[in-house]
């Protein structure tokens, strides 16, 4: 049976159309077309740390699968180039895309964390080279940015090698040498040997360090930034830490994942029911509804309105609200104390007990 001519071409030019078009960034992010730039970077560093080469040793596509996603991440976050992707496909930006080849996207997105491996050991086994001082700074961050994640950029200040004239010594290490002082008689001695190399001198540059702050961080965690520490002239700079301090907020205390706070609510709310709106740190309301009486102390368990766990995202805990019941000042009249008298006339006695027991 023939196939008609323009089946045959519509299908080459669909064919045609799908090569120009190439490789789908969105899907390798596994993000939608209108996903927000925050989204984008979320995405990217979650996946980057799951195939990073390093991490998958027994992959021998890991390092093509990673450069494709840097590379995916190098034009979906920059605007220019994703308005061009979006309108040309991979085709129209062949002239400035870097190829995601030779450099560690991770560099200027996580400091040099990526050019190390996850077993803690510089790749090519470890190297005996001197290393600059690392120092731990704390970072201050809210409960709502716990809660849903942020991007925050701190402005780095660092000292940087420059080349300039003359030469300096340097690759200094203490090395034997032997003298001969006599028939059958030799001296040994240590003398310290140095190589000449350039001389250089440190010029402060201002960088941009860009962290997530991820959903359900706990307090004290600690972020790097390797190779941002404090340099070394003949060696590499240490490494920078962010240790997470989280600060207190005036509605809610975390306790792991489960959220607290208390309200308070007027004495005939407590003995009528209520209906009320709890604000979340999103901005989105928690509906609490009780209609039978409500006493002092009483608590109410919203399921999942808690943290995210940091480990597994379909993981929340729980919002725990506890009630105080705020009761009328001053005296009450006598019609008013025959009216109450009337309504609650079920009486009970005092009851003493040992409230640190628990009887």
């Amino acid at each position: 049976m023939k196939i008609p001519f323009f089946k045959v071409f519509l299908l080459l030019l669909f064919v045609t159309s799908q090569a120009l078009a190439g490789r789908d960034f969105y899907r390798i992010l596994q993000v939608s077309k209108d996903a927000t730039t925050k989204q984008i970077k979320s995405a990217y560093r979650k996946l980057a740390k799951q195939m990073h080469p390093d991490k998958n040793p027994d992959d021998e596509t890991a390092t093509e699968k990673f450069q494709e996603l840097a590379l995916a991440y190098e034009v979906l976050s920059d605007e220019n180039k994703r308005k061009k992707y979006d309108k040309f496909g991979e085709e129209g930006l062949k002239d400035e895309m870097s190829g995601g080849g030779g450099h560690d996207p991770f560099s200027s997105f996580f400091g040099d964390f990526f050019s190390f491996n996850f077993g803690g050991q510089q790749q090519g086994g470890e190297r005996d080279v001197p290393k600059g001082d690392s120092f731990v700074v704390p970072l201050e961050v809210t409960l709502e940015e716990i809660y849903s994640g942020n991007f925050v950029e701190i402005v780095r200040h660092k000292p940087v090698a420059k080349e300039t004239s003359g030469t300096r010594q340097c690759n200094c290490r203490n090395e034997m040498k032997t003298t001969q002082i006599g028939p059958g008689r030799i001296q040994m001695t240590q003398q310290r040997v140095c190589d000449e190399c350039p001389n250089v001198k440190y010029v402060t540059e201002e960088k941009v360090l860009e962290m997530e702050v991820e959903p359900g961080m706990e307090e004290g965690t600690d972020y790097p930034f390797f190779g941002e520490g404090e340099p070394n002239i003949d060696g590499e700079p240490g490494d920078l830490y962010f240790k997470i301090k989280i600060l207190k907020h005036k509605v809610f205390e975390r306790k792991g994942l489960d959220l607290y706070t208390n309200v308070t609510i007027p004495l005939t709310d407590a003995l009528l029911g209520f209906t009320i709106d709890v604000v979340h740190l999103d901005g989105h309301k928690v509906q609490i509804e009780r209609k039978q009486v409500t006493w002092p102390g009483a608590r109410i368990k919203k399921k999942n309105e808690g943290l995210p766990s940091n480990e597994n995202f379909n993981l929340r805990g729980n919002l725990i609200v506890t009630f105080d019941v705020e009761f009328p000042r001053g005296e009450l009249t006598e019609e008013q104390k025959e009216a109450i008298s009337q309504v609650l006339k079920a009486k009970s006695k005092p009851k003493v007990y040992n409230g640190l027991q628990g009887y």
